[in-house]
């Protein structure tokens, strides 16, 4: 049997939650244009996975109406009972770059207690690439999480801010492999003397995949 937009369609409102499931991954298949419209009525299903699958989705069909897509977004971020769907909604919202919601993020940073939450507006943040994010990125670098300071270094790196260099220095002789690996990815953003100092010191870092990345980043200086 084809996928059509009405075979999609009726899957969609099945009383079933894995053939709705199985309709959000069909709608790869079909029209954006026509995807998008039909992805909207599973915003609010009442299976977290549904949503999650959802808003996850949105993050490439939300091209279609960015205007719709941040109102959709918007919600499902501040109104949403689930930390994995605001996380999604956060993540959706840095892809498709939607400055306009940097304020409700920024807040939602302050207000949340979930750690998911706070790594995907984090995350989100670099690839929002808004200057306004600077400070909230700085202030993460001083999470107790290692996972969201550790994306706070990354944003930092995409942001291209170079009031960031200092502020990552002192992670370049981390304990932590994964962090030093990090801030290689944020210094290949920069081409100030600095940066290429950071990134010649992490060349021989002890950790093959470390010293690797930053030999192949120095090569494009």
């Amino acid at each position: 049997m084809s996928t059509t937009p009405e075979s999609i369609r009726k899957l969609l409102q099945s009383e079933n939650f894995a053939d709705r499931l199985s309709a959000i991954n069909q709608l790869r298949q079909i029209d954006p244009a026509i995807a998008f419209e039909l992805i909207q009525s599973v915003l609010a299903d009442p299976s977290v996975r549904v949503r999650y699958a959802a808003v996850s989705q949105i993050s490439t069909l939300g091209r279609q109406n960015l205007q719709v897509a941040l109102e959709v977004l918007r919600r499902a971020l501040l109104e949403d009972p689930e930390p994995d769907v605001q996380a999604a909604a956060a993540d959706s919202l840095g892809a498709l770059k939607l400055t306009d919601a940097f304020e409700e993020m920024q807040n939602l940073y302050h207000q949340t207690q979930e750690w998911l939450v706070k790594f995907s507006i984090v995350a989100a943040l670099g690839e929002l690439g808004d200057p306004r994010g600077f400070e909230l990125l700085k202030q993460a670098l001083e999470s107790d999480n290692e996972l969201v300071k550790t994306a706070a270094i990354g944003a930092l790196g995409e942001l291209s801010d170079e009031r960031a260099i200092p502020l990552l220095l002192p992670y370049a002789t981390d304990p932590d492999w994964q962090v030093r690996h990090r801030v290689v990815q944020a210094m290949s953003h920069f081409s100030t003397p600095e940066a290429r100092t950071v990134l010649e010191q992490l060349s021989q870092d002890a950790y093959e995949p470390v010293a690797q990345e930053a030999q192949l980043y120095l090569k494009s200086y």
